[in-house]
Protein backbone atom coordinates (compact mmCIF):
# COMPACT_ATOMS: atom_id res chain seq x y z
CA UNK A 1 0.00 0.00 0.00
CA UNK A 2 1.52 3.65 -0.91
CA UNK A 3 0.01 6.60 0.88
CA UNK A 4 0.82 9.89 -0.81
CA UNK A 5 1.02 13.49 0.94
CA UNK A 6 1.16 17.08 -0.54
CA UNK A 7 1.90 19.72 1.39
CA UNK A 8 -0.74 22.92 1.09
CA UNK A 9 -0.70 25.77 3.36
CA UNK A 10 1.76 24.26 5.30
CA UNK A 11 -0.29 21.25 6.26
CA UNK A 12 -0.26 17.72 5.36
CA UNK A 13 -2.95 16.23 3.11
CA UNK A 14 -3.78 12.56 1.43
CA UNK A 15 -3.78 12.22 -2.13
CA UNK A 16 -5.67 9.39 -2.82
CA UNK A 17 -2.85 8.23 -5.93
CA UNK A 18 0.82 9.25 -6.39
CA UNK A 19 -0.24 9.46 -9.91
CA UNK A 20 -2.68 12.23 -9.29
CA UNK A 21 0.14 14.53 -8.21
CA UNK A 22 2.96 13.13 -8.60
CA UNK A 23 4.83 16.44 -8.59
CA UNK A 24 3.49 18.09 -5.48
CA UNK A 25 3.88 14.66 -3.25
CA UNK A 26 6.24 14.96 -0.97
CA UNK A 27 5.83 11.66 1.15
CA UNK A 28 5.11 8.74 -0.18
CA UNK A 29 4.99 6.16 3.18
CA UNK A 30 5.10 2.27 1.37
CA UNK A 31 3.45 -0.29 4.29
CA UNK A 32 4.25 -3.81 3.31
CA UNK A 33 4.70 -2.92 -0.45
CA UNK A 34 4.49 -5.26 -3.63
CA UNK A 35 6.65 -5.28 -6.78
CA UNK A 36 4.56 -2.97 -8.77
CA UNK A 37 4.46 -0.05 -5.84
CA UNK A 38 7.83 -0.61 -5.21
CA UNK A 39 8.48 -0.18 -9.02
CA UNK A 40 6.15 2.67 -9.28
CA UNK A 41 8.38 4.44 -6.45
CA UNK A 42 11.58 3.86 -8.27
CA UNK A 43 9.94 5.32 -11.73
CA UNK A 44 8.71 8.09 -9.50
CA UNK A 45 12.23 8.40 -7.70
CA UNK A 46 14.72 7.46 -9.43
CA UNK A 47 16.12 4.96 -6.67
CA UNK A 48 16.24 1.42 -5.88
CA UNK A 49 13.81 0.30 -2.96
CA UNK A 50 15.72 -1.82 -0.34
CA UNK A 51 14.28 -4.80 -0.13
CA UNK A 52 12.90 -6.27 3.39
CA UNK A 53 16.12 -8.54 3.55
CA UNK A 54 18.48 -5.94 2.89
CA UNK A 55 16.09 -3.57 5.71
CA UNK A 56 16.98 -6.55 8.32
CA UNK A 57 20.75 -6.36 7.79
CA UNK A 58 23.02 -5.15 11.03
CA UNK A 59 25.28 -3.76 9.45
CA UNK A 60 25.29 -0.04 9.83
CA UNK A 61 26.96 0.12 5.90
CA UNK A 62 23.98 -1.43 5.33
CA UNK A 63 21.32 0.95 7.35
CA UNK A 64 22.80 4.33 7.09
CA UNK A 65 24.36 5.08 3.77
CA UNK A 66 24.00 7.22 0.35
CA UNK A 67 23.25 6.25 -2.87
CA UNK A 68 22.94 8.40 -6.42
CA UNK A 69 22.03 11.54 -4.22
CA UNK A 70 19.64 9.60 -1.99
CA UNK A 71 20.04 8.79 1.56
CA UNK A 72 18.90 5.86 3.22
CA UNK A 73 18.23 5.20 6.64
CA UNK A 74 17.24 1.86 8.60
CA UNK A 75 15.88 2.22 12.66
CA UNK A 76 14.17 -0.51 14.48
CA UNK A 77 11.16 0.47 15.64
CA UNK A 78 8.22 -1.23 17.78
CA UNK A 79 4.77 -1.33 17.48
CA UNK A 80 1.85 -2.76 19.66
CA UNK A 81 -0.03 -5.51 18.61
CA UNK A 82 -2.57 -5.05 21.50
CA UNK A 83 -1.95 -3.76 25.21
CA UNK A 84 0.83 -6.31 26.16
CA UNK A 85 2.34 -7.65 23.36
CA UNK A 86 4.38 -5.94 20.38
CA UNK A 87 6.48 -6.76 17.33
CA UNK A 88 9.75 -5.31 16.17
CA UNK A 89 10.71 -4.58 12.87
CA UNK A 90 12.78 -2.15 10.48
CA UNK A 91 11.60 1.19 8.83
CA UNK A 92 13.62 2.94 6.31
CA UNK A 93 13.89 6.49 6.07
CA UNK A 94 14.65 7.65 1.94
CA UNK A 95 15.57 11.19 1.06
CA UNK A 96 15.88 11.93 -2.17
CA UNK A 97 15.75 15.78 -3.20
CA UNK A 98 12.81 17.68 -1.47
CA UNK A 99 11.16 14.49 -1.34
CA UNK A 100 10.55 11.80 1.81
CA UNK A 101 10.13 7.92 0.90
CA UNK A 102 9.22 5.43 4.34
CA UNK A 103 9.13 1.65 3.91
CA UNK A 104 7.77 -0.42 6.50
CA UNK A 105 6.45 -4.04 7.18
CA UNK A 106 4.44 -3.52 10.25
CA UNK A 107 2.41 -0.19 11.85
CA UNK A 108 4.27 1.83 14.69
CA UNK A 109 1.72 4.12 15.93
CA UNK A 110 3.42 7.40 14.80
CA UNK A 111 2.85 6.55 11.40
CA UNK A 112 -1.18 6.84 12.40
CA UNK A 113 -0.96 9.97 14.66
CA UNK A 114 1.70 12.05 12.60
CA UNK A 115 -0.13 12.89 9.85
CA UNK A 116 -3.10 13.16 11.72
CA UNK A 117 -1.74 15.61 13.62
CA UNK A 118 -0.16 17.67 10.33
CA UNK A 119 -3.17 17.81 8.79
CA UNK A 120 -4.84 19.96 11.41
CA UNK A 121 -1.85 21.86 12.31
CA UNK A 122 1.33 23.78 11.03
CA UNK A 123 4.24 21.42 11.79
CA UNK A 124 6.59 23.63 10.14
CA UNK A 125 7.19 20.91 7.49
CA UNK A 126 7.54 22.20 4.32
CA UNK A 127 9.83 19.35 2.34
CA UNK A 128 10.74 15.69 2.75
CA UNK A 129 13.61 16.91 5.10
CA UNK A 130 11.31 18.98 7.56
CA UNK A 131 8.69 16.20 7.44
CA UNK A 132 11.59 13.00 8.07
CA UNK A 133 12.86 15.55 11.68
CA UNK A 134 9.07 15.94 12.77
CA UNK A 135 8.28 11.95 12.03
CA UNK A 136 11.36 11.37 14.16
CA UNK A 137 10.15 13.72 16.78
CA UNK A 138 6.79 12.11 16.90
CA UNK A 139 8.64 8.74 16.93
CA UNK A 140 11.08 9.46 19.69
CA UNK A 141 8.19 10.94 21.71
CA UNK A 142 6.38 7.48 21.31
CA UNK A 143 9.42 5.86 22.57
CA UNK A 144 9.50 7.92 25.81
CA UNK A 145 6.16 7.49 26.07
CA UNK A 146 6.36 3.66 26.08
CA UNK A 147 9.08 3.96 28.49
CA UNK A 148 6.90 6.12 31.05
CA UNK A 149 4.72 3.28 30.65
CA UNK A 150 7.09 0.95 31.34
CA UNK A 151 8.77 2.91 34.52
CA UNK A 152 4.91 2.88 36.17
CA UNK A 153 4.94 -1.04 35.73
CA UNK A 154 8.20 -1.80 37.41
CA UNK A 155 7.15 0.60 39.94
CA UNK A 156 4.14 -2.05 40.52
CA UNK A 157 6.16 -5.09 40.00
CA UNK A 158 8.41 -3.58 42.62
CA UNK A 159 5.39 -3.19 44.99
CA UNK A 160 4.01 -6.90 44.77
CA UNK A 161 7.36 -8.54 45.37
CA UNK A 162 8.12 -6.77 48.45
CA UNK A 163 4.43 -5.96 49.83
CA UNK A 164 2.37 -8.80 49.02
CA UNK A 165 -1.02 -9.20 49.62
CA UNK A 166 -1.01 -12.59 50.17
CA UNK A 167 -1.22 -14.35 53.66
CA UNK A 168 -0.67 -18.17 52.47
CA UNK A 169 2.04 -19.56 51.32
CA UNK A 170 1.06 -21.58 48.25
CA UNK A 171 -0.56 -18.35 46.84
CA UNK A 172 2.49 -16.19 47.25
CA UNK A 173 4.47 -19.00 45.66
CA UNK A 174 1.85 -19.06 42.67
CA UNK A 175 2.01 -14.79 42.39
CA UNK A 176 5.88 -15.05 42.54
CA UNK A 177 5.40 -17.32 39.33
CA UNK A 178 3.04 -14.94 37.75
CA UNK A 179 5.48 -11.70 38.99
CA UNK A 180 8.68 -13.62 37.00
CA UNK A 181 6.74 -13.66 33.80
CA UNK A 182 6.06 -9.60 34.19
CA UNK A 183 9.47 -9.61 34.56
CA UNK A 184 10.63 -11.49 31.87
CA UNK A 185 7.95 -9.57 29.47
CA UNK A 186 9.19 -6.02 30.88
CA UNK A 187 12.92 -7.17 30.47
CA UNK A 188 12.12 -8.10 26.95
CA UNK A 189 10.39 -4.66 26.53
CA UNK A 190 12.40 -2.60 27.50
CA UNK A 191 15.36 -4.32 25.62
CA UNK A 192 13.69 -4.04 22.56
CA UNK A 193 13.30 -0.41 22.93
CA UNK A 194 17.04 -0.38 23.64
CA UNK A 195 17.91 -1.44 19.97
CA UNK A 196 15.46 1.10 19.06
CA UNK A 197 17.28 3.84 20.90
CA UNK A 198 20.65 2.91 19.49
CA UNK A 199 19.65 2.65 16.16
CA UNK A 200 18.16 6.27 16.29
CA UNK A 201 20.47 7.28 17.65
CA UNK A 202 22.94 6.48 14.85
CA UNK A 203 20.31 7.58 12.41
CA UNK A 204 20.30 11.72 13.98
CA UNK A 205 24.21 11.34 13.76
CA UNK A 206 23.97 10.33 10.15
CA UNK A 207 21.19 12.44 9.66
CA UNK A 208 23.52 15.63 10.97
CA UNK A 209 26.35 14.78 8.97
CA UNK A 210 23.65 14.94 5.72
CA UNK A 211 22.19 18.25 7.15
CA UNK A 212 26.08 19.74 7.32
CA UNK A 213 26.73 18.76 4.05
CA UNK A 214 23.97 19.75 2.09
CA UNK A 215 23.56 23.14 3.93
CA UNK A 216 20.07 22.97 6.07
CA UNK A 217 19.01 25.35 7.92
CA UNK A 218 20.38 26.54 11.40
CA UNK A 219 16.80 25.57 12.67
CA UNK A 220 16.63 22.00 10.99
CA UNK A 221 20.36 21.40 12.28
CA UNK A 222 19.26 22.94 16.15
CA UNK A 223 16.28 20.05 15.79
CA UNK A 224 18.26 17.48 14.82
CA UNK A 225 20.64 17.86 17.71
CA UNK A 226 17.88 18.10 20.12
CA UNK A 227 16.58 14.64 18.39
CA UNK A 228 20.03 13.36 19.45
CA UNK A 229 19.95 14.43 23.06
CA UNK A 230 16.73 12.89 23.54
CA UNK A 231 17.83 9.83 22.43
CA UNK A 232 20.50 10.10 24.69
CA UNK A 233 18.25 10.74 27.76
CA UNK A 234 16.01 8.21 26.61
CA UNK A 235 18.80 5.62 26.46
CA UNK A 236 20.03 6.63 29.91
CA UNK A 237 16.38 6.38 30.98
CA UNK A 238 16.25 2.62 29.57
CA UNK A 239 19.53 1.78 30.94
CA UNK A 240 17.89 2.07 34.45
CA UNK A 241 14.75 0.80 34.11
CA UNK A 242 16.90 -2.64 32.87
CA UNK A 243 19.23 -2.27 35.79
CA UNK A 244 15.91 -1.88 37.98
CA UNK A 245 14.42 -5.03 36.51
CA UNK A 246 17.73 -7.18 37.27
CA UNK A 247 17.28 -5.91 40.97
CA UNK A 248 13.30 -6.98 40.88
CA UNK A 249 14.64 -10.37 39.26
CA UNK A 250 17.26 -10.68 41.72
CA UNK A 251 14.78 -9.86 44.50
CA UNK A 252 12.23 -11.96 43.97
CA UNK A 253 13.97 -15.24 43.24
CA UNK A 254 15.55 -14.23 46.99
CA UNK A 255 11.89 -14.04 48.17
CA UNK A 256 11.08 -17.19 46.55
CA UNK A 257 14.29 -18.67 48.33
CA UNK A 258 13.30 -17.10 51.63
CA UNK A 259 9.77 -19.02 51.34
CA UNK A 260 11.20 -22.22 50.64
CA UNK A 261 13.63 -22.03 53.19
CA UNK A 262 10.81 -21.23 55.51
CA UNK A 263 9.30 -24.05 55.17
CA UNK A 264 12.10 -26.46 54.88
CA UNK A 265 12.66 -25.18 58.64
CA UNK A 266 9.35 -25.86 59.46
CA UNK A 267 9.68 -29.46 58.33
CA UNK A 268 13.29 -29.62 59.81
CA UNK A 269 11.90 -28.32 63.00
CA UNK A 270 9.36 -31.17 63.24
CA UNK A 271 11.29 -33.85 62.09
CA UNK A 272 14.10 -32.79 65.72
CA UNK A 273 10.53 -32.40 68.01
CA UNK A 274 9.53 -35.96 67.00
CA UNK A 275 12.60 -37.91 66.83
CA UNK A 276 12.94 -38.43 70.53
CA UNK A 277 9.19 -39.09 70.76
CA UNK A 278 9.93 -41.67 68.12
CA UNK A 279 12.64 -43.38 69.63
CA UNK A 280 10.79 -43.94 73.34
CA UNK A 281 8.20 -45.59 71.86
CA UNK A 282 10.26 -47.69 69.11
CA UNK A 283 12.21 -48.55 72.16
CA UNK A 284 9.15 -49.82 74.20
CA UNK A 285 7.54 -51.23 71.18
CA UNK A 286 10.24 -53.94 70.70
CA UNK A 287 8.58 -57.91 72.12
CA UNK A 288 11.28 -58.52 74.09
CA UNK A 289 10.29 -60.76 77.16
CA UNK A 290 13.38 -59.58 79.55
CA UNK A 291 12.03 -55.86 79.51
CA UNK A 292 11.56 -54.89 83.58
CA UNK A 293 9.40 -51.79 82.38
CA UNK A 294 6.69 -54.00 80.54
CA UNK A 295 5.63 -55.28 84.27
CA UNK A 296 5.41 -51.51 85.71
CA UNK A 297 1.99 -50.28 86.05
CA UNK A 298 3.05 -46.41 85.51
CA UNK A 299 4.73 -47.68 82.69
CA UNK A 300 2.49 -46.35 80.14
CA UNK A 301 2.28 -42.83 81.58
CA UNK A 302 5.62 -43.06 82.48
CA UNK A 303 6.42 -43.42 78.81
CA UNK A 304 3.84 -41.21 77.28
CA UNK A 305 5.39 -38.14 80.15
CA UNK A 306 8.69 -38.92 78.51
CA UNK A 307 7.48 -38.51 75.09
CA UNK A 308 6.14 -35.21 75.99
CA UNK A 309 9.10 -34.18 77.67
CA UNK A 310 11.43 -34.99 74.77
CA UNK A 311 9.25 -33.29 72.69
CA UNK A 312 8.57 -30.34 74.37
CA UNK A 313 12.46 -29.85 75.29
CA UNK A 314 13.63 -29.44 71.53
CA UNK A 315 10.77 -27.33 70.80
CA UNK A 316 11.58 -24.99 73.76
CA UNK A 317 15.17 -24.47 72.99
CA UNK A 318 14.37 -23.62 69.45
CA UNK A 319 12.56 -20.63 70.41
CA UNK A 320 14.93 -19.67 73.06
CA UNK A 321 17.70 -19.29 70.08
CA UNK A 322 15.27 -17.57 68.04
CA UNK A 323 15.30 -20.46 65.48
CA UNK A 324 11.04 -20.13 65.33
Amino acid sequence: MIRAFVMEAGRLREVADLSEAPDRVVWADLLQPTKEEEAQIERWTGINVPTREEMEEIEISSRLYSEDGAHFMTALLPALVDDVNHVMGPVTFVLTRHRLVTIRYHEPRAFRTFPLRASKADTQCSDGRSILIALLETLIDRLADLLERASREVVSISHDVFHPTEKKASKRDINFQIILRRIGRKEEFISNVQDSLVTLQRLSGFLAHVSLQEETSKEERDRIKTLSRDVSSLTDHATALTQKITFLLDATLGMINIEQNAIIKIVSVAAVVFLPPTLIASIYGMNFESMPELSWKLGYPLAIAAMVVAAVLPFWWFKRRGWL
